[in-house]
Formats: structure tokens, sequence, C-alpha cells
């Protein structure tokens, strides 16, 4: 009777955080599913009680979406491998630090949180612009100016700007439970400073590695206001499509099956990620 007794309490306890989920998340996941089958007509809108496949159907067949998609993914995937090359090394040397330094430079990498990420576009725009800062300078010392923004390349420098602590932080975290002993151990025993990084550091830091792609590769692909500002209306990505769909278009019900689409392609390629690493992970452990 008390297991039951224990066991009610914690559903009881549990019960606001589970209506604020289904509130705040599966309602409106689930009311945009079922706006993705509704029928859409550019005379009268949204038909309610009609179903079709149509949305689905063009995303499929269509070759515009799929260069959408691709654009997205690709940028998201090299978003990601970018933090994680500048992220981890970052975080180590976050990690060794002794204080007060360690607090100033943590300080220093969440401080761009605290900025509107609109805010923070707009500040590259500043800087990328065809008068910006930067070919101010290149005209200064008597070269051309160079079209950064409105590219691939701005939408990737803003993203890495962006999502970076995101990867830093779990990273971070990862790395407080190592002892620093161990790596002196393996030193002392004839391992090179490389081999420690393989064999010692690298396997304890790869569950925040994981964490930190997850994260922002999830975040990146979804991404709005960088994709939007420094993007512009050619550079499309499937979040600024999704809008367009919405409040340019009306066809709200294709919008809802793209954002459909972008949630389960993007599930399917961070399950597959976790998987793959965690893998690795426990083989590493030779579990």
């Amino acid at each position: 009777m008390s297991v039951l007794r224990d066991t009610g309490r914690g559903y009881l306890l549990s019960a606001p955080a589970l209506a604020l989920f289904f509130g705040l998340l599966v309602l409106p996941l689930a009311l945009t599913l079922v706006l993705s089958f509704n029928v859409f007509d550019y005379e009268v809108g949204v038909k309610g009680g009609e179903w079709t496949l149509a949305q689905y159907a063009n995303l499929v067949t269509d070759a515009y979406f799929y260069e959408i998609f691709l654009r997205t993914f690709w940028i998201s995937a090299l978003v990601t491998l970018l933090c994680v090359v500048i992220g981890v090394p970052e975080a180590y040397i976050l990690s060794r630090m002794g204080t007060p330094w360690r607090s100033i430079f943590l300080i220093l990498i969440l401080t761009p949180l605290l900025i509107s990420v609109v805010v923070r576009a707009f500040g590259w725009s500043l800087l990328l612009g065809a008068d910006g800062l930067i070919n101010q300078a290149i005209q200064a010392l008597g070269g051309r100016p160079i079209k950064m923004l409105y590219t691939p390349f701005a939408v990737i420098l803003a993203l890495v700007h962006v999502m970076l602590p995101f990867m830093i932080i779990p990273v971070w975290t990862s790395l407080q439970k190592l002892d620093a002993s161990a790596e002196q151990a393996a030193l002392s025993l004839g391992a090179t400073q490389a081999q420690v990084m393989r064999m010692v550091v690298l396997p304890q830091v790869m569950p925040g590695v994981l964490s930190g792609t997850l994260i922002v590769f999830g975040l990146s692909a979804s991404s709005f206001a960088i994709p939007g500002l420094l993007g512009g209306r050619r550079l499309k990505m499937v979040a600024t499509v999704v809008y367009d769909q919405y409040l340019s278009e009306l066809n709200w019900p294709m919008g809802a099956a793209i954002a459909v689409a972008l949630l389960l392609i993007n599930l399917l390629v961070m399950l597959s990620w976790n998987r793959l690493v965690e893998g690795r992970y426990k083989k590493s452990l030779g579990e």
C-alpha cells in the first residue's frame, strides 16, 4: 500500500509539469500534424473537415524542397563540425584554468546568450555588408569589396557564433568529472600528450560532445532569425520557407507539412547520430 501511495504521490507532484508539457508541446505539435493534412484552396483558404496528402506529395516530388532541405542540413552539419573543432579545445582550456580566470572566461562565453539573436544578426550584417566594417577595411587597404552578406558564409559564421556556447558548456561539464591525476598518471607511464588526449580525455568528454552536437545541430536546422536576416530572400532554409508559407502564401497546411517533415528528419538524424556515438563510446570503454 505504501508503494502505491508513494507512486500516486509522485504522479500527483508531476501533474503540473506533465500538464505544461502536454499543453505547450504535445498539443501544438498534434494540431500542426492535423493541419498538415487539411485541404487548401487559394480562393477559400483552409478547408476544415477535408483531408489530403497533397502537401506531403509536393514535398516528396518537388525538387525545390529537396534543395531547401539539403541546404539546411549541410549548413547545420558544417556549423556543428566547426563548433566541435572550436568548442572542445576551448572547453578543455577552460577546465584547466585556475581562479579567477576560469570564472571570467566562463562569463565571457555565456554573455552572448544574454543578447537577442536578432541583435547579433544585425551586428553581423553591419560587419559583413557591402558597406560594412570589413569591406571598408579591405577598400582602405586598396582591395575590392567582397560579397559576404546573403551568402552561406554569413549564415554559417553567425550560426557558429550563436551556437558555440551550447557546445562549450556540455563539454566543459563533462571535463569537470575528469580527474587531472589520470592524465598525469598516463604521462608518467610514457604516453605522449596526443595519446593522453585520444585515450584518456576524449572518451571522457564524448557524452558532452554528443550532447553539444545534438543541441547545436537541432537548433541550427530549425534556426529562423539568422538565415532570415543574413541569408536574405535567395538563400532560404527550411524555417524561412515555413514562415513564407504561413505569412506570405497563407498556405498553412503546406507550412505545417514542411514543419512536420523538418521535425521528423531532425529526429531521425539526431537519433542515428546518438546511437552511433554511444555505440563507439561504449566500445571504447570495453562494454
